[in-house]
């Protein structure tokens, strides 16, 4: 699975952006935050991707940055918040003022975001409250599962439909048993992260 895409930036509209990697032009969904973020048509650009695949769709998500994205995955835990619906809420209110209201339990403010309700706010509250934290730089920061340097892992996983909790829990538990293997700190970080995706695909599959 890929993390992120790395090229040039070929379109830019309301929610959605191309971006070519050589010569395979990528149409990806994307909150407004993520079009304003990134460079103009023409120019290189990076975005973080997420991938939703069922039997009846097949869509590309992207995300200025890891940080976004993650916030995004987090909105999706959320009963009743589809791809879609996080990226409409994305796009309404930035990230530090959902964590505000959130820290703050102001359910009248993500009620006024569009798409968003009284019924769906409070799921939100339930679900997300002193979960999310802002950094120095007023950026998103999401607590961390014990998953840590595999977190790009468990996007992929939870890109192919399993759950997050158990793939953040499976990810962690055999990077645990890993690490005691002989020569597993020669191993490069991208062999690491490959040797504990075919594993954690395997027992998640069970």
């Amino acid at each position: 699975m890929f993390n992120s895409l790395t090229g040039t930036i070929t379109g830019k509209f309301p929610n959605t952006i191309y971006i070519d990697t050589h010569g395979i032009e990528w149409n990806l969904f994307v909150p407004g935050s993520t079009v304003d973020a990134l460079p103009p048509v023409g120019q290189t650009g990076k975005v973080y991707t997420y991938m939703v695949h069922t039997e009846d769709l097949m869509a590309l998500y992207g995300f200025a940055s890891s940080e976004e994205r993650q916030l995004f995955l987090d909105l999706l835990k959320v009963d009743g918040i589809g791809p879609k619906g996080a990226v409409k809420i994305l796009t309404n209110i930035s990230g530090s003022q959902l964590v505000a209201a959130l820290d703050k339990g102001d359910v009248a403010v993500l009620e006024k975001v569009p798409g968003v309700g009284k019924k769906t706010a409070a799921k939100m509250m339930l679900a997300l409250k002193g979960k999310l934290t802002l950094n120095e730089d007023d950026t998103v920061a999401v607590h961390r599962s014990a998953a840590g340097p595999y977190d790009a892992v468990v996007s992929s996983l939870v890109s192919m439909g399993y759950d997050r909790r158990d793939c953040e829990q499976t990810v962690a538990d055999i990077a645990a048993l890993l690490a005691k293997e002989d020569g597993w700190d020669k191993k490069k970080p991208t062999e690491k992260e490959d040797a504990v995706f075919r594993r954690a695909l395997v027992e998640l599959a069970q």
